[in-house]
């Protein structure tokens, strides 16, 4: 398939949502424009990162614009859900963050991963999605509430508990019983 690139400008909604069981999850990101619904695949550390990204530069640029009008990451859980389809374009490879002071949106900017088949940047597909202050932040918010529903980990080291029978360094190679 040939690349292609995709302005959602603006975006009347954006979310990210898993699919799935702890451990098992499939996560999608999604914008959607009044005539257009894009839906890309992410990894969890992808949303993660992405979250605390949004939160740092919230912040910077509280700091360093005078004047900013207030933006709130306040969402709804029910309506952060996926829009059906969910038939993704592509896997991203590089999620990055802008911002344009003159009408006062974000951009994110989703790069697909690329493949054996890639020569070079040129052929792998993007999609901007170009928000609110408050629509990215609020789906930033919701990425940590979101991530934090995985599988249980280990307090010491961070590391998700596998379920009995599968090995795990804390099992000290032991299987454990139920």
């Amino acid at each position: 398939m040939a690349p292609f690139n995709i302005d959602l400008n603006p975006v009347t909604f954006i979310t990210v949502d898993a699919i799935g069981q702890p451990g098992e999850r499939v996560f999608y990101l999604q914008g959607r424009s009044h005539d257009q619904v894009v839906t890309l695949l992410v990894e969890k550390y992808q949303i993660q990162t992405l979250a605390l990204a949004i939160e740092n530069l919230m912040m910077e640029l509280q700091e360093k614009i005078a004047g900013l009008s207030e933006a709130s990451p306040s969402y709804d859980e029910n309506e952060m859900i996926l829009d059906p389809p969910l038939d993704p374009l592509f896997r991203v490879g590089e999620l990055s963050l802008g911002y344009q002071p003159d009408d006062d949106k974000l951009v994110l900017i989703a790069n697909e991963v690329p493949t054996m088949m890639t020569e070079s940047e040129d052929e792998l597909s993007e999609v901007r999605f170009w928000c609110t202050r408050s629509q990215l932040w609020a789906m930033g918010r919701w990425g940590i509430e979101l991530a934090s529903r995985g599988r249980p980990v280990w307090p010491s080291t961070g590391e998700p508990i596998l379920p009995p029978g599968e090995f795990s360094p804390k099992n000290n190679g032991h299987k454990t019983t139920p």
